[in-house]
């Protein structure tokens, strides 16, 4: 059993990394543990809503790599959050290399019901050039500057090459498919641009084995079963923080202050911010006081940090095959390989690349998730639910060929304009680098410094130096800081306290 340590850690942000860090320094004998959360709930970037009866996330969607390495994926194990097929050996030995090979249906904007066979190609192709962007990281070198640049300066190479005995329209065909696939890819990197992703840092991602899995009973039972083990009132809700007074002078004491938009002033030893990147970009300046050094600083500004949003239709009937797992809308007019689109207002709809299906239709009945990323997306957040449910209606109409298809309900998420996160998660901007996401994580005050260490910690996705924007990657970040607090303490003097592993 861990020793009492009387140290006051004050955590900002109850999302799954500021959740995971109390938990793991409360079972390491920590008593003196507070979270300081803006909102009126726990769970940050994890939230389940309802679509009528319906369950559907918000939020995270999936476990991505739901296998042994991944902890989100052995605690909902642990506590019981999943279908008996999620668990299965031959599930967490699959590698999809983060892209599910799903069963597509491929529709286009003069209502034509495309065959996949002549759509193979331009995948296959679009692979491959994925594949190749995440090489770069490793050879030091950056012929382009973004993965969007790549990408289109080697299709029109490469076509021309292998594609140049088909015909015009197919060609023509294959290069709208690349079109739709840079915007998934917009949505895969919560970016509006590919031209916004650094090439030479696009790599630095990692993917875990397994085959991508949901919570049937909502991501938010993961929250709740977290939150059921710590001490009750461990989590102050609807407190924002104002600022973080921290010490960079030799002065001795309690070196950090925390002062809530309340008026409250909160003492404390250390520090750990969880908060989300789109939160750091439009608020360090003022967070920290003093400011952040400016390695730091830069580094929050680098890394990307885009929107990515979903809108949940709800049908009587599927007008999808009954296989079907993804629903791609190729617009002909897009063969010039464009992810963004020149008139915001009167053309928005057209950056959503389609839809995924809800599985299993026993469950969900007939509900799709709309896909939309970048400008596009934040501008959808700004239009009333009856025009954005006119707009997905006429796309639908449009691509089927059926003017009679009339959506039951609709739900869409607006992280853009949710004042605690603007946006939705992390990727590698262009120039960004490994010492980019090694600065996020980098305690204040900085190595090197007299003062007091360990004041200012730093968890969340954004954070993780390659499962940035995934739940995992978060989760692990708070029992990284959780762990640097253990270690101090256990070196400091090592009969105050053991290490406990969560």
């Amino acid at each position: 059993m861990a020793r009492s340590v009387n140290a006051k850690v004050v955590i900002i942000g109850s999302g799954i990394s500021g959740i995971s860090a109390a938990h793991r320094l409360v079972k390491a004998g920590f008593n003196n543990v507070r979270i300081l959360e803006a909102t009126a709930r726990s769970g940050g970037r994890i939230k389940t809503g309802r679509l009528g009866e319906k369950i559907v996330e918000i939020g995270a969607n999936w476990i991505h790599g739901p296998s042994q390495e991944n902890p989100v994926f052995c605690l909902a194990r642990q506590y019981g959050l999943l279908e008996p097929e999620a668990l299965t050996p031959e599930n967490q030995a699959v590698d999809i290399g983060g892209h599910p090979l799903w069963v597509p249906n491929f529709f286009s904007s003069s209502g034509q019901r495309l065959n996949a066979e002549d759509i193979l190609p331009a995948q296959e192709m679009f692979a491959e050039l994925l594949n190749e962007s995440s090489e770069f990281h490793s050879q030091g070198g950056e012929p382009w500057s973004s993965v969007g640049d790549f990408i289109r300066s080697q299709v029109k190479q490469r076509a021309a090459e292998k594609w140049k005995d088909v015909d015009a329209a197919t060609r023509s065909l294959r290069l709208c498919v690349i079109s739709n696939l840079l915007k998934v890819e917009c949505c895969v990197n919560g970016a509006h641009s590919m031209d916004e992703v650094g090439l030479g840092a696009f790599g630095l991602y990692k993917t875990l084995p397994g085959l991508d899995c949901t919570f049937p009973g909502g991501y938010e039972g993961l929250i709740s079963n977290l939150m059921s083990e710590l001490p009750c009132g461990l989590v102050s809700h609807s407190k924002p923080v104002r600022c973080i007074h921290w010490n960079n002078t030799e002065k001795r004491g309690t070196p950090v202050m925390v002062e809530c938009d309340d008026g409250e002033k909160v003492v404390a030893d250390h520090v750990i911010v969880t908060v989300p990147l789109g939160y750091l970009k439009k608020h360090s300046s003022t967070l920290f006081q003093p400011s952040l050094p400016l390695h730091k600083s830069h580094s929050i500004q680098r890394l990307g940090f885009g929107t990515n949003n979903k809108i949940f239709v709800e049908f009587d009937e599927p007008w999808w095959d009954a296989d079907c797992e993804v629903i791609h809308l190729l617009w002909e007019d897009e063969d010039a390989m464009v992810d963004h689109v020149p008139d915001l207002q009167r053309s928005w709809i057209k950056k959503l690349f389609g839809f995924t299906v809800l599985k299993p239709t026993e469950r969900y009945g007939h509900v799709l998730c709309g896909w939309i990323a970048g400008h596009e997306s934040e501008y959808m957040e700004t239009l009333s639910e009856p025009e954005v449910t006119h707009t997905i209606t006429q796309l639908i109409r449009r691509f089927t060929g059926n003017p009679t298809i009339t959506p039951r309900r609709m739900l869409r998420s607006q992280w853009f304009h949710d004042p605690w996160t603007y946006g939705s998660y992390t990727h590698p901007g262009k120039g960004c680098s490994q010492q980019d996401l090694d600065n996020m994580m980098e305690p204040l005050p900085p190595k090197g410094s007299s003062s007091q260490p360990l004041q200012v910690l730093f968890a969340g996705e954004a954070t993780h130096p390659c499962y940035f924007s995934t739940v995992h990657g978060a989760l692990l970040t708070g029992w990284r800081e959780a762990d640097r607090l253990i270690s101090h303490y256990s070196s400091v003097n090592p009969s105050e306290i053991s290490k406990s592993k969560l």
